[in-house]
Protein backbone atom coordinates (compact mmCIF):
# COMPACT_ATOMS: atom_id res chain seq x y z
CA UNK A 1 0.00 0.00 0.00
CA UNK A 2 3.01 2.61 0.67
CA UNK A 3 4.14 2.60 -3.11
CA UNK A 4 0.77 4.00 -4.30
CA UNK A 5 0.49 6.32 -1.62
CA UNK A 6 4.17 7.65 -1.74
CA UNK A 7 3.75 7.84 -5.39
CA UNK A 8 0.75 10.01 -5.21
CA UNK A 9 2.18 12.34 -2.57
CA UNK A 10 5.81 12.43 -4.90
CA UNK A 11 2.89 13.51 -8.01
CA UNK A 12 1.69 15.86 -5.45
CA UNK A 13 4.91 17.59 -4.58
CA UNK A 14 6.40 17.54 -8.35
CA UNK A 15 3.00 19.39 -9.47
CA UNK A 16 3.70 22.08 -6.56
CA UNK A 17 7.38 22.33 -7.10
CA UNK A 18 8.56 21.19 -10.72
CA UNK A 19 12.17 22.05 -10.31
CA UNK A 20 12.69 19.55 -7.87
CA UNK A 21 14.34 16.98 -8.74
CA UNK A 22 13.33 13.44 -7.82
CA UNK A 23 16.03 12.80 -4.83
CA UNK A 24 14.25 16.62 -3.62
CA UNK A 25 11.01 14.80 -3.30
CA UNK A 26 12.14 11.85 -1.62
CA UNK A 27 14.62 13.79 0.79
CA UNK A 28 10.95 16.17 1.59
CA UNK A 29 8.91 12.66 2.75
CA UNK A 30 11.58 11.56 4.59
CA UNK A 31 12.83 14.47 6.62
CA UNK A 32 9.16 15.50 7.51
CA UNK A 33 7.99 12.11 7.99
CA UNK A 34 6.36 11.56 11.70
CA UNK A 35 7.17 8.75 13.99
CA UNK A 36 4.44 9.16 16.07
CA UNK A 37 0.91 7.88 15.79
CA UNK A 38 -2.02 10.76 15.88
CA UNK A 39 -2.20 10.00 20.03
CA UNK A 40 1.60 10.99 20.42
CA UNK A 41 2.83 7.68 20.79
CA UNK A 42 5.36 6.07 19.05
CA UNK A 43 3.92 3.82 16.04
CA UNK A 44 3.99 0.28 16.20
CA UNK A 45 5.00 -2.66 14.05
CA UNK A 46 2.99 -5.84 13.56
CA UNK A 47 3.83 -7.13 16.94
CA UNK A 48 2.46 -4.08 18.59
CA UNK A 49 5.49 -3.34 19.59
CA UNK A 50 7.67 0.17 19.00
CA UNK A 51 8.60 0.25 15.60
CA UNK A 52 12.50 -0.14 14.90
CA UNK A 53 13.94 1.67 12.02
CA UNK A 54 13.50 -1.25 9.78
CA UNK A 55 10.07 -1.23 10.21
CA UNK A 56 9.01 2.19 10.18
CA UNK A 57 11.73 3.61 7.64
CA UNK A 58 11.77 7.39 8.34
CA UNK A 59 8.51 7.49 9.40
CA UNK A 60 4.92 8.34 8.11
CA UNK A 61 4.65 10.55 5.25
CA UNK A 62 3.29 14.01 5.98
CA UNK A 63 1.98 15.49 3.04
CA UNK A 64 1.62 18.87 4.36
CA UNK A 65 4.86 19.06 5.92
CA UNK A 66 6.87 17.45 3.15
CA UNK A 67 5.56 20.18 0.58
CA UNK A 68 7.60 22.92 2.83
CA UNK A 69 10.53 20.54 4.04
CA UNK A 70 12.57 23.85 5.17
CA UNK A 71 16.20 22.24 3.45
CA UNK A 72 16.15 19.18 1.29
CA UNK A 73 19.43 16.75 0.36
CA UNK A 74 19.24 16.57 -3.14
CA UNK A 75 21.63 14.37 -5.23
CA UNK A 76 22.83 15.11 -8.48
CA UNK A 77 23.01 12.73 -11.43
CA UNK A 78 26.55 12.73 -11.58
CA UNK A 79 26.94 12.02 -7.81
CA UNK A 80 25.70 8.44 -8.61
CA UNK A 81 29.07 7.69 -10.78
CA UNK A 82 31.03 7.66 -7.84
CA UNK A 83 28.61 6.22 -5.98
CA UNK A 84 27.92 3.19 -7.80
CA UNK A 85 31.96 2.84 -8.70
CA UNK A 86 32.86 2.87 -5.10
CA UNK A 87 30.02 -0.12 -5.01
CA UNK A 88 32.43 -2.33 -7.22
CA UNK A 89 29.79 -2.59 -10.25
CA UNK A 90 31.83 -2.67 -13.24
CA UNK A 91 32.28 0.24 -16.04
CA UNK A 92 29.59 -1.69 -18.30
CA UNK A 93 27.24 -2.24 -15.82
CA UNK A 94 27.29 1.56 -14.53
CA UNK A 95 27.23 2.50 -17.95
CA UNK A 96 24.00 0.14 -18.42
CA UNK A 97 22.27 1.94 -14.91
CA UNK A 98 23.19 5.61 -16.03
CA UNK A 99 22.42 4.82 -20.40
CA UNK A 100 26.06 6.59 -20.51
CA UNK A 101 29.62 5.58 -21.01
CA UNK A 102 31.57 5.47 -17.81
CA UNK A 103 35.10 4.14 -16.87
CA UNK A 104 35.30 3.71 -13.18
CA UNK A 105 39.15 3.52 -13.39
CA UNK A 106 38.92 7.13 -14.29
CA UNK A 107 36.27 8.17 -11.62
CA UNK A 108 37.33 8.88 -7.41
CA UNK A 109 34.64 6.37 -6.30
CA UNK A 110 33.12 7.56 -2.63
CA UNK A 111 31.90 4.93 0.18
CA UNK A 112 28.40 4.43 -0.18
CA UNK A 113 27.19 6.57 2.85
CA UNK A 114 28.73 9.48 1.59
CA UNK A 115 26.17 9.97 -0.98
CA UNK A 116 24.19 12.76 -0.15
CA UNK A 117 21.05 11.16 1.09
CA UNK A 118 18.83 12.09 3.68
CA UNK A 119 19.81 9.26 6.37
CA UNK A 120 22.77 7.36 7.33
CA UNK A 121 23.47 3.51 7.02
CA UNK A 122 26.92 2.53 7.94
CA UNK A 123 28.92 -0.47 9.61
CA UNK A 124 31.05 1.13 12.25
CA UNK A 125 34.94 -0.66 13.68
CA UNK A 126 36.98 0.96 16.18
CA UNK A 127 37.68 3.67 13.52
CA UNK A 128 35.72 6.61 13.35
CA UNK A 129 33.72 7.20 10.30
CA UNK A 130 33.12 11.21 9.11
CA UNK A 131 30.76 11.75 6.31
CA UNK A 132 29.30 15.12 4.96
CA UNK A 133 26.14 15.86 3.46
CA UNK A 134 25.22 19.16 1.51
CA UNK A 135 21.31 20.63 2.22
CA UNK A 136 19.26 22.82 0.08
CA UNK A 137 17.25 25.76 1.56
CA UNK A 138 13.93 25.85 0.42
CA UNK A 139 11.67 27.20 3.02
CA UNK A 140 12.74 31.00 4.42
CA UNK A 141 15.35 33.22 2.68
CA UNK A 142 16.47 33.88 6.21
CA UNK A 143 16.79 30.91 8.30
CA UNK A 144 19.16 29.45 10.99
CA UNK A 145 19.01 26.07 11.56
CA UNK A 146 20.28 24.48 14.94
CA UNK A 147 21.02 20.59 15.05
CA UNK A 148 19.67 17.74 17.71
CA UNK A 149 21.47 15.07 18.03
CA UNK A 150 19.93 11.54 19.02
CA UNK A 151 23.10 9.46 19.65
CA UNK A 152 22.52 5.30 18.97
CA UNK A 153 23.44 3.55 22.21
CA UNK A 154 27.48 3.06 21.88
CA UNK A 155 28.28 5.38 19.84
CA UNK A 156 29.15 9.08 19.46
CA UNK A 157 27.66 11.57 16.65
CA UNK A 158 29.14 14.69 16.26
CA UNK A 159 28.37 17.34 14.04
CA UNK A 160 30.05 20.52 12.39
CA UNK A 161 29.38 22.98 12.17
CA UNK A 162 25.78 22.47 14.72
CA UNK A 163 24.40 25.88 13.37
CA UNK A 164 23.54 26.66 9.89
CA UNK A 165 22.45 30.40 8.69
CA UNK A 166 21.52 30.68 5.68
CA UNK A 167 20.59 33.81 4.15
CA UNK A 168 19.21 33.59 0.46
CA UNK A 169 16.45 30.54 -1.29
CA UNK A 170 18.23 27.63 -2.96
CA UNK A 171 21.73 28.40 -0.56
CA UNK A 172 23.42 25.20 -0.51
CA UNK A 173 25.60 24.58 2.96
CA UNK A 174 27.57 21.15 3.72
CA UNK A 175 27.71 20.02 7.30
CA UNK A 176 30.10 17.03 8.35
CA UNK A 177 29.28 14.21 10.83
CA UNK A 178 31.40 11.77 12.66
CA UNK A 179 30.43 8.17 13.94
CA UNK A 180 32.82 7.06 16.72
CA UNK A 181 32.41 3.91 18.47
CA UNK A 182 32.44 3.72 22.35
CA UNK A 183 32.04 0.06 22.94
CA UNK A 184 33.75 -2.95 21.88
CA UNK A 185 30.73 -4.82 20.35
CA UNK A 186 31.55 -7.38 17.81
CA UNK A 187 28.56 -8.76 17.74
CA UNK A 188 27.39 -7.00 14.99
CA UNK A 189 24.37 -5.17 17.02
CA UNK A 190 22.04 -2.61 15.21
CA UNK A 191 21.46 0.68 16.96
CA UNK A 192 19.17 3.38 15.72
CA UNK A 193 19.29 7.21 16.01
CA UNK A 194 18.77 10.69 14.00
CA UNK A 195 20.57 13.73 13.59
CA UNK A 196 17.68 16.96 13.44
CA UNK A 197 18.47 20.43 11.81
CA UNK A 198 15.70 22.99 13.20
CA UNK A 199 14.86 26.49 12.73
CA UNK A 200 11.62 28.33 14.23
CA UNK A 201 9.27 26.83 11.37
CA UNK A 202 10.90 23.88 9.99
CA UNK A 203 12.17 20.06 11.46
CA UNK A 204 14.66 18.17 9.27
CA UNK A 205 15.19 14.72 10.25
CA UNK A 206 17.69 12.22 9.01
CA UNK A 207 17.65 8.44 10.54
CA UNK A 208 20.34 6.80 11.75
CA UNK A 209 21.34 2.74 11.25
CA UNK A 210 24.15 1.83 12.31
CA UNK A 211 25.53 -1.98 12.76
CA UNK A 212 28.43 -2.04 15.23
CA UNK A 213 31.51 -4.51 14.54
Amino acid sequence: MSCSHLSGVAALLKSAHPDWSPAAIKSAMMTTADTLNLAKSPILDERLLPADIFAIGAGHVNPSKANDPGLIYDTPFEDYVPYLCGLKYTSREVGNLLQRKVKCSEVKSIPEAQLNYPSFSIRLGSTPQTYTRTVTNVGDATSSYKVEIASPKGVVVKVKPFVLNFSMLNQKLTYQVTFSKTTNSSNDNIVEGFLKWTSNRHSVRSPIALVLI
